[in-house]
């Protein structure tokens, strides 16, 4: 009988280790999940603004274009 119950006290200690370190990578990954969406938000902005600075250019490099046909003084 003395064998049974230390066999169900180590069984719960495991047991509780368990849920501890299911419960440490949870938080783990919540963690994770939040640096992701901070990386996603980030390559947004980055994204955005190559965006505007390819415009830029295509607007310059237009106007060196055209400035070729007009006539110069």
């Amino acid at each position: 009988m003395k064998r049974i119950q230390s066999d169900l006290v180590t069984l719960k200690d495991g047991q509780r280790d368990m849920r501890q370190d299911i419960v440490s990578l949870r938080n783990h990954m919540h963690v994770m999940q939040g640096d992701i969406n901070n990386l996603h938000g980030s390559m947004a902005q980055v994204l955005t603004r190559l965006d505007r600075i390819e415009n830029r250019l295509e607007l310059r490099e237009l106007a060196e274009a055209q400035a070729r046909f007009e006539p110069h003084p």
